[in-house]
């Protein structure tokens, strides 16, 4: 069993993370909001975590790796207010909030397999979870942590704060917090202002709604996570993962439920993935530079130059470490793509190299720098860096400056089995992967032809593109979110 450094956003330093009696590890990650498409940020932090889910499996680790889908309709913000996306993208297109939810959730698994991420041991759904937010929220009122008001529940944070060190996770100060936050204007029933509400009550025309003891309602954004990872993984559990823009409000929150539930820490190691960056500018949609994983691979974005393959973009985000900003530009994604593509062909060339009697190469050190970056909280840039060391090794062989024994070309192997295949999850496209992504290169210029074409009143052209698609063998559909085409 390898012993690993793992840093831990709790004590902010890295910590031992010591094996357990039972190798057994309880992982819980914070899944997506199922009412749009998936995007980047979140595609690096389930890429990260899934590292860290085949690396312990591989070093012997039994892992019980849990990632919710969100999916009850919660509001748009931290402070109980606003309209929720679910019922809200629901209205707008005239279907039923689990329609919604289906089609952005079977999205995000597309977009996650084309990763190559493997899926998580549970998967549970906040909608079927609704009894266990409520038992949950009931005990944190008789534990005298919560209190009711014309039947939505709120947790009292200030009293909590005079008891515990609400703010452990991130080191702020509670008085900051106070300071910006607006002053309860007589109407707001929260008692303090940074309550947060376990259960709210539902308006006549709020879609997504649930009966309680309270009445109708729905859960508050936070008790999810905190009700389906006690029922999977217990009271307390190995790591909890998510964003870092998750770390000052919604793990602060969970921590605070968990303790007024049972008393304990939900987890011993917190975990946090950095954001995404633009040419140094932070992603966003206002700001016109933020990618859907669909933009990436086909090129179809104006910043972009051209498109890049999953397994590039994949290889593109483990260069950097897990909690490093991510800066993308396509010089970046382009020698990315370069670099991953040496790494396929040393292992191609390893493949067909001829051993020697002797060699003045040190594999068996390589291999043990290699399990030393993971060791060192799942370090997959260093990894990296070891990996194009075996692959300098292997195009010396290769051009005969070097020689490499029985041995040493099948402990070669072996790493590049292990860490670029197994752990890092990368995979070699093959021709067949390489037409897809081509033909969805052609079809997004095709489409967006046709879009032009119907925008211009040039519907003969928009039928004829159509139709030619059609004699084509591919069909394809028009609809609110766009045109979606399948052969």
């Amino acid at each position: 069993m390898q012993t690993l450094s793992i840093y831990n956003t709790l004590s902010r330093n890295k910590e031992l993370f010591k094996p357990l009696k039972a190798p057994h590890v309880g992982m819980y990650v914070c899944g997506p909001t199922v009412y749009s498409d998936v995007h980047l940020g979140n595609c690096r932090t389930f890429i990260s975590f899934d590292i860290i889910y085949r690396y312990l499996t591989h070093v012997g680790y039994k892992v019980r790796y849990v990632r919710n889908i969100t999916d009850a309709g919660h509001l748009e913000s931290d402070a109980d207010t606003g309209e929720d996306k679910v019922s809200k993208k629901a209205k707008l297109q005239q279907l039923e909030p689990m329609e919604i939810v289906q089609k952005y959730t079977v999205d995000f698994h597309n977009v996650l397999q084309q990763f190559n991420c493997l899926p998580p041991s549970i998967e549970p759904t906040a909608t079927g979870h609704i009894i266990e937010q409520q038992e949950m929220a009931k005990t944190i009122i008789e534990n005298g942590w919560a209190y009711e008001v014309d039947g939505t529940i709120y947790f009292d944070v200030e009293k909590f704060a005079k008891q515990n060190n609400y703010t452990a996770l991130t080191g702020r100060k509670i008085d900051e917090l106070f300071e910006n936050t607006r002053d309860l204007d007589g109407q707001d029933e929260k008692r303090g202002r940074l309550d947060f509400a376990l259960w709210i009550k539902a308006k006549p025309e709020h879609l997504m709604q649930w009966p309680s003891k309270w009445g109708q309602g729905f859960p508050g954004w936070h008790i999810e996570c905190s009700a389906m990872s006690t029922k999977y993984l217990g009271e307390q559990f190995d790591i909890h993962g998510g964003g870092m823009d998750l770390a000052p409000t919604h793990h602060t929150n969970e921590i605070a439920q968990n303790i007024a539930y049972c008393g304990k820490q939900p987890c011993n190691y917190w975990m946090h993935t950095n954001m995404l960056t633009v040419s140094g500018q932070k992603m966003s949609k206002s700001l016109g530079n933020s990618f859907l994983p669909h933009e990436l691979f086909s090129g179809n974005h104006p910043l972009l130059q051209k498109g890049y393959s999953p397994m590039a973009v994949r290889f593109f985000m483990l260069q950097t470490h897990y909690r490093s900003t991510l800066d993308f530009s396509n010089e970046a994604l382009q020698a990315a793509e370069k670099g991953f593509e040496r790494l396929v062909e040393a292992y191609k060339t390893l493949q067909q190299l001829i051993a020697q009697n002797s060699s003045p190469e040190n594999i068996a050190e390589l291999e043990k720098q290699c399990y030393n970056a993971m060791n060192d909280d799942f370090n997959t840039s260093v990894l990296i860096a070891h990996l194009f060391d075996a692959a300098r090794i292997i195009n010396s062989a290769n051009d005969k400056k070097t020689t490499l024994t029985t041995t040493d070309i099948e402990l070669l192997k072996k790493i590049f089995n292990h860490f670029f295949f197994d752990v890092l999850g990368l995979k070699i496209e093959t021709e067949k992967n390489r037409s897809s992504e081509a033909l969805t290169k052609v079809m997004d210029y095709v489409l967006e032809m046709r879009k032009k074409a119907k925008e211009e009143k040039n519907f003969a052209l928009s039928d004829n593109i159509r139709d030619s698609l059609i004699n084509a063998g591919i069909q394809i559909k028009d609809g609110k979110e766009g045109t979606n085409w399948k052969i």
